[in-house]
């Protein structure tokens, strides 16, 4: 019996300025994952963990996060998420179709937006920058 998982939106990517993490990893896959930068483990294990179950994903989090010492967290991190949002579209018809757009916010707009309801959180970004001043 095969046994399949599900790996969309589970990536970690590194540039130049920036870690991409999609929003589908647990925190306890982040936490064991050795393409995680070092540094962004261990935030995830001394300030954000105390307060979560390893197996809360990132999207989770953020759709239910509160103003506590996660937020304090990712805001000086100065986090960007990529969302997908609905936006209905009429046609030359005149009929009117749902269609989704991505766009990178800051969290306290993605904290603002959430409430209007159909939003996904895609991806996290982290500036290397930020990381860099963040002293553990």
């Amino acid at each position: 019996m095969k046994i399949q998982t599900y790996e969309d939106y589970k990536y970690v990517m590194v540039d130049t300025s920036f870690i991409y993490l999609g929003a589908k990893y647990t925190y306890g896959e982040l936490l064991e994952n050795e393409d995680v930068a070092f540094k962004l483990r261990t935030i995830f294990e001394r300030y954000i963990m105390p307060e979560l179950s390893g197996d809360t994903t990132l999207e989770e989090h953020f759709q239910h996060m509160e103003k506590d010492l996660a937020y304090k967290t990712y805001k000086q991190l100065k986090i960007k998420l990529k969302i997908s949002k609905p936006v209905m579209q009429k046609n030359i018809f005149g009929k009117t179709s749902k269609k989704y757009i991505s766009e990178n916010v800051p969290l306290d707009k993605y904290l603002e937006m959430r409430q209007d309801g159909e939003i996904l959180v895609q991806e996290v970004v982290f500036g290397k920058l930020a990381l860099m001043s963040f002293a553990v």
